[in-house]
């Protein structure tokens, strides 16, 4: 599968509300510079007259480059730097030194044609939550786990089992992936986009790093799938929609707990009451 990777010039000021934009229409990963947003979409999905629009609602410009699936290596071996949560967890690639007593958890990944390499502000805040859970023993489902990262940090802390799903072949085949080269025990992932068939009251924690949009539409499906005093860490939101999600979280019977803050980008936390 070849994506489609879009460079536009964006200021700092507006660069979290274009990437929730294009993450409701499409686009799966994002990289980040001091004037530039690069972000990446299944060349099937692409839609130029979206993109025109959006650009143009900004006054941005932008240039889009075609980039094969054999080509994709390359692209993030160029960007990828280990990724440092505090001393609690660090990423990396294979190419990259062990990262030693620096971090107490270590993941290594090869992201491929998938995205969550935790440079990305959401992806960091969900982990910072993660700490402060006791995993130990407990049934754990990764909702759109993309790379695997969470799903095997998950693994790491202890967790009995871990499901993870994603609704990209290509996402799927790289999480299977790094889940084998981490050594997990006890992680399985397939390739789903909907919650409907997942069995009601199976898990202890739920994770969903996603974006805005499919949080509101499965917030009722993930609720569902929680265990009484169970948890859910949702991530993919921008701070002004902190209200819209508390609200429908609230609605569906879920107790607002904690919250992790990073460039204008929130991760909250859930409990199953």
């Amino acid at each position: 599968m070849s994506h489609i990777a879009v460079t536009i010039s964006a200021p700092a000021e507006i660069k979290d509300i274009l990437i929730a934009q294009l993450a409701d229409v499409g686009y799966e990963g994002f990289e980040e510079t001091a004037d530039l947003l690069v972000a990446y979409i299944p060349e099937a999905d692409f839609d130029e007259n979206i993109l025109q629009g959006l650009a143009g609602s900004h006054g941005l410009d932008y240039t889009k480059e075609k980039i094969e699936q054999a080509n994709w290596n390359a692209v993030w071996e160029s960007n990828f730097q280990p990724v440092l949560v505090d001393d609690f967890c660090g990423i990396r690639a294979g190419f990259h030194a062990p990262l030693g007593d620096a971090v107490r958890h270590e993941i290594v990944i090869t992201p491929k044609m998938s995205f969550g390499t935790g440079h990305h502000a959401t992806t960091y805040s969900v982990i910072k939550l993660m700490e402060d859970i006791d995993f130990s023993g407990k049934k754990v489902f990764d909702f759109g786990t993309g790379t695997g990262i969470l799903a095997i940090l998950a693994d790491k802390l202890g967790a009995a089992q871990t499901d993870g799903i994603d609704n990209d072949t290509w996402a799927v085949d790289n999480a299977e992936e790094n889940v084998a080269g981490n050594r997990c025990r006890a992680v399985r992932i397939w390739q789903a986009d909907q919650l409907d068939a997942v069995e009601s009251g199976a898990y202890d924690v739920v994770l969903a790093n996603i974006n805005r949009n499919i949080l509101l539409a499965n917030m009722v499906h993930m609720k569902r799938i929680l265990k009484n005093h169970g948890i859910l860490i949702l991530s993919g939101i921008l701070q002004e929609d902190a209200t819209a999600i508390v609200q429908a979280a609230t609605t569906a019977g879920l107790k607002a707990e904690r919250k992790a803050e990073r460039e204008h980008w929130l991760a909250l936390s859930f409990h199953n009451s």
